[in-house]
């Protein structure tokens, strides 16, 4: 196949696995929706998902949050991981938010990026989920696809964010990174992967990575 065909064969297959494609992380609007991304760091939706419920409860908007303490925040927090910094991050933005937002999220990648504990993908995430903007967050799942269907050379996420960006058409970013989210929680693990399972990876894989796996399960 070619580039143009491979891209094409990927918009095709996820569209056809997942026509839908709900926001894994539970909130009611941009400010619950910031928090829960940035408590995704190095945990799971479902680990978040049990906890935010339980933070938001106290605080689901930066005036109440900032009357917690950062140890109250760290205490509620702590079975996300990276409690300690996760905290200071939430009081901290919370407080920018207020103080210079009027408190409301702002909408641009540049004063999101601004914020203690917001990185480029958790603005991405924001902007594209809560505001709509395209924009193609890429996390564990997005760089492991885009290197076994050779569409990127691995290097770095920020060279498989330009990547996605220049191969798939704009309108379809925000819809288009959550499908590959999906398809690689399901059909396309880091571990536990099974080739044979893995239509696209199959079909235009790169094929170092499909010889790798076809050595490895070699009976």
């Amino acid at each position: 196949m070619t580039k143009q065909q491979s891209v094409k064969f990927v918009i095709d297959t996820l569209e056809e696995l997942f026509p839908k494609t709900p926001i894994p992380l539970n909130h009611k609007d941009p400010y619950t929706l910031l928090i829960s991304v940035l408590l995704s760091a190095q945990s799971t939706d479902a680990r978040v998902n049990t906890i935010t419920p339980i933070l938001f409860a106290k605080a689901d908007n930066p005036y109440d949050m900032v009357k917690l303490s950062v140890a109250e925040i760290k205490e509620i927090i702590r079975p996300v991981g990276l409690s300690p910094m996760k905290s200071k991050g939430i009081y901290g933005l919370s407080k920018m938010i207020i103080e210079e937002h009027n408190g409301n999220v702002p909408q641009s990648f540049e004063a999101l990026e601004a914020m203690p504990a917001v990185g480029h993908k958790t603005a991405s995430v924001v902007m594209s989920q809560a505001f709509g903007v395209p924009a193609f967050p890429v996390d564990t799942h997005i760089h492991r696809l885009m290197y076994r269907w050779n569409l990127t050379n691995g290097k770095n996420v920020t060279q498989t964010e330009k990547d996605a960006k220049r191969l798939f058409p704009r309108g379809l970013w925000n819809k288009l990174h959550l499908q590959i989210i999906f398809y690689g929680r399901i059909y396309s693990q880091a571990r536990g992967w099974d080739l044979n399972k893995d239509i696209i990876t199959a079909t235009i894989g790169r094929k170092s990575v499909i010889r790798k796996w076809e050595e490895s399960h070699k009976t």
